[in-house]
């Protein structure tokens, strides 16, 4: 029989550099970006002090979005373009009120448990960060597969800005997700119609969806409507769904030639930044008329994402809980091991609650033809 208390251990990832000098501890893999807020990164860097001497320890995260195989990157010339990069000084740590933020519990928990030359670490993502997106690669790649990634590096070095030592470095892949949001958003319906020669009327077509929000393996019901007082016959009435997938490299694709003249663009302070790809799902709805009536066509947008887990972690206290977004699919495995169960009430004074910690390997989960596998 399973003992319960078990049950309320902290499960904590941990990766080690090749020369075992730093080791990383993190929580977790996946942040939730809440739209108006993303789960910080904080874990705990562990340190050999007489291995370091005068050198400092940094930590780096990278937000990047490759649109090229890594075979074809010659000449100093990369299918990579960086879109969102901080770095911060770990060790010795900083008297800066940047650096000087409150600890979690998890990280008081685990500086008390690995000792002085445990360090704490705490980054933060905008939400005008992508969130992660992998494209499927086709049977047979072997790179690196294409999308925007994020990764956690901690490195030992004199600045921030020296070369990355792979034996004295530590490096994380890390994802940003976003969940389905709680409340279904407006319900979407078009209408649309056509007007021939000849023809005293018009053909009208109008089509709605049940909802505007759907989870995956949901079925999609669209309600078709024609009335056609035209004097054109409908042939054929064709439903389809097409995924869109935006490349976006740069914030603004506008160039202006215009001198001597006064201007001001006004834009939305919360319109958020499209970088990286972007993927929207349209329905559409097609009237077949022959080849000499043409065709009348409408689109209905909706949101296909996945379902925020009902065993996932709360946000913190200053985080509103709820977002939308692309998460990726994942096994039950890699759920399983992303959950780190937290004991809400604090344990009583002399217990063994505060060393109820797992450590577990921290293993890359890479995007395969066939699904995902551990690296």
């Amino acid at each position: 029989m399973e003992d319960p208390s078990s049950k309320k251990a902290t499960r904590v990832f941990k990766k080690s550099s090749p020369n075992g000098k730093i080791t990383v501890y993190l929580a977790k893999r996946d942040f939730v970006d809440h739209v108006t807020c993303v789960d910080p990164i904080d874990g705990v860097v562990l340190i050999d002090s007489d291995y370091l001497k005068d050198r400092k320890v940094f930590g780096h995260v990278l937000a990047a979005f490759r649109y090229g195989r890594e075979d074809l990157d010659v000449l100093g010339l990369t299918f990579r373009k960086e879109l969102f990069v901080t770095s911060d000084q770990i060790y010795p740590p900083l008297n800066t009120p940047a650096t000087n933020k409150p600890l979690t519990r998890l990280q008081e928990r685990l500086m008390k448990k690995l000792g002085p030359n445990a360090f704490p670490f705490f980054f933060e993502l905008p939400p005008s960060c992508p969130a992660s997106v992998t494209l499927q690669p086709a049977p047979g790649d072997t790179g690196k597969p294409c999308g925007v990634d994020y990764e956690l590096k901690a490195f030992v070095g004199d600045t921030a800005e020296d070369k990355i030592h792979k034996r004295n470095s530590v490096r994380l892949a890390i994802r940003k997700i976003m969940y389905a949001p709680s409340k279904q958003g407006e319900q979407p319906s078009v209408e649309v119609s056509k007007e021939f020669m000849m023809s005293p009327n018009k053909l009208h077509l109008e089509a709605s969806l049940d909802k505007e929000l759907y989870y995956h393996g949901e079925s999609i019901a669209v309600n078709v409507h024609v009335a056609n007082n035209s004097n054109r016959t409908v042939k054929k009435i064709k439903v389809s769904v097409r995924q869109f997938a935006d490349i976006c490299l740069f914030s603004t694709a506008q160039y202006k030639c215009t001198v001597a003249e006064t201007e001001s663009e006004i834009k939305d302070p919360l319109a958020r930044e499209s970088l990286g790809i972007i993927v929207q799902y349209k329905v559409k709805v097609k009237l077949c008329l022959g080849a000499l009536g043409g065709d009348l066509v409408a689109e209905l947008p909706f949101t296909l994402m996945h379902p925020k887990p009902e065993d996932e972690e709360p946000a913190l206290p200053s985080s509103p809980s709820g977002g939308e977004g692309n998460d990726l699919k994942s096994n039950d495995k890699l759920l399983e091991a992303n959950l780190i169960q937290l004991d809400d009430t604090c344990p009583p004074p002399g217990g063994n609650n505060e060393d109820d910690i797992i450590f577990e390997d921290f293993a890359r989960f890479r995007l395969k033809a066939g699904g995902e596998t551990d690296a």
